[in-house]
């Protein structure tokens, strides 16, 4: 039986992409965005852990394949293929993914759906520093950013940029200073996330909330899990989500 039985599939298009998304749950909504090499099982387990806390939950499938064990030839293949596409931005500083509006319109689309005071962003790996592109809509209300490893850092230029234009960057200190916080998490070793938790501590100031892990481990919240990581997300969510609980 697949893991994803249950998940109601549907596909969600704006601003000229479209993607597949997976949905389960009620309650305020996450969209939780899976790593490489795609939507493996340990990604679907955590976002069942999250329903089962208490929201809905939206994984857009984005890469890579769904729901199968990852395996080290198809993750090596994942990053020269995004490359290619014009979703992403590996190696580029100072930008913003051109898939900024979709993702945004997707959390609008899913508080309008769920209801609550917003929706949360869970970002993972390649995709960690899309929490801070989906915040700049102020639907996003409880933005996470795990493993931020886009772009790969190579030299210590990319290894410190966050990927945002300067316009986003401002709009995301804009809601920091609002009341907004960022959570990030890591581990205090991993090469892949460079310097970024630096970055981001420098332009949040108090308004980043780290969690730093010992070791040189990487998925936080998946593979390499930590319940320390997991606790602080779920804790995060359901502060920023679930007041009333």
């Amino acid at each position: 039986m697949s893991l994803l039985s249950g998940w109601r599939r549907e596909s969600y298009a704006a601003d000229g992409f479209e993607f597949p998304t997976y949905r389960d749950g009620e309650g305020p909504g996450v969209i939780v965005m899976h790593e490489s090499p795609g939507l493996t099982p340990e990604v679907v387990q955590f976002g069942r852990e999250l329903v089962d806390k208490g929201f809905t939950v939206v994984m857009p499938h984005l890469f890579g394949s769904s729901h199968r064990e990852p395996r080290w030839l198809e993750a090596a293949r994942v990053i020269p293929r995004m490359c290619l596409r014009r979703e992403f931005t590996l190696l580029a500083t100072g930008r913003t993914t051109p898939m900024a509006g979709w993702l945004r319109s997707l959390a609008r689309h899913v508080h309008a759906e769920a209801g609550g005071p917003g929706v949360g962003a869970v970002g993972m790996c390649l995709t960690g520093g899309l929490a801070l592109v989906m915040m700049v809509d102020p639907s996003v209300v409880a933005p996470v950013v795990a493993q931020p490893a886009v772009p790969v850092p190579l030299g210590p230029r990319r290894a410190a940029d966050i990927g945002l234009d300067a316009d986003d960057l401002a709009a995301v200190q804009d809601r920091v200073r609002a009341g907004c916080p960022v959570l990030g998490v890591r581990y205090r070793d991993d090469w892949a996330t460079g310097t970024r938790f630096e970055t981001l501590t420098a332009a949040l100031g108090d308004g980043f909330l780290k969690v730093e892990l010992e070791g040189a481990g990487h998925a936080t919240l998946t593979a390499e899990r930590h319940p320390d990581a997991v606790e602080a997300v779920v804790g995060f969510l359901t502060m920023r989500l679930l007041p009333a609980g």
